[in-house]
Formats: structure tokens, C-alpha cells, sequence
């Protein structure tokens, strides 16, 4: 079925910090949101590369060789294997996450914000 996403009224559908959600699929990979706030966990994914894309806020991109700043409007590509950890700066950050199916939020680590069973919009 085709339907579009508003995504002010997506992100407005749910008030949790860290577990994104699923907004559509595209081939082998997914359209998700997530709201972030305060600092993630390090980690990194093996075979998988994210795309980040800003909507709302500004997030901070930790990277081991430097962090970047990511705006609203502007996005940032994280390949695979590239150890990486997003903070929302300023208060709470809207994302929107392009990821392929296969991935973990949390890459190589789990932790107690390790979602693998995630909640469609």
C-alpha cells in the first residue's frame, strides 16, 4: 500500500528517546524515526552503513578521528565499521534514519537501549 508520512505528525506520535521507529521500507533497507536526547553508546556495525538526516534540533556525530555537527537539514553517512556515537545537543534532536533491515541501533554492543523488535508508524 502507498501512503505518505507527515513527518511532523510521525515524530509527534511518539515521546521516547532512542528506539526508532519504523516509517516505511525501501528494498532491503528502512525509513525510521527516532527522537534522541542527551549521549548514545559508542559502537559500530559491521556491515552496515547509516545515513542520518536531521530534521528538528542538532546532533553531534562523536567520531574517533573528530565529531561533526549535523543541523537541521543537513544528514551524515556512517559507513560500516566506523566506530561512532550521535548526542543530541541543546535538547531533544528529531532523525530521520535511512538503515538497512539487518541493523541493530546499538551495533556490537548491547545494552539496555538495544532495540530489536521495533514499533511501525
Amino acid at each position: 500500500m502507498i501512503r505518505k508520512v507527515n513527518l511532523a505528525d510521525a515524530f509527534a506520535s511518539f515521546s521516547d528517546h532512542w528506539s526508532p521507529k519504523i516509517a516505511g521500507d525501501i528494498n532491503d533497507a528502512q525509513v525510521k524515526l527516532a527522537k534522541f536526547e542527551g549521549k548514545f553508546d559508542w559502537h559500530h556495525h559491521d556491515e552496515e552503513d547509516e545515513l542520518f538526516l536531521v530534521v528538528k534540533g542538532t546532533m553531534r556525530m562523536g567520531l574517533r578521528t573528530g565529531d561533526i555537527d549535523v543541523g537541521e537539514g543537513e544528514l551524515v553517512i556512517i559507513p560500516k565499521g566506523v566506530e561512532h556515537c550521535p548526542e543530541a545537543l541543546g535538547g531533544e534532536c528529531h532523525v530521520l534514519l535511512l538503515e538497512p533491515k539487518s541493523i541493530l541501533n546499538t551495533g556490537n554492543v548491547i545494552t539496555e537501549r538495544t532495540v530489536d523488535d521495533l514499533e511501525r508508524l
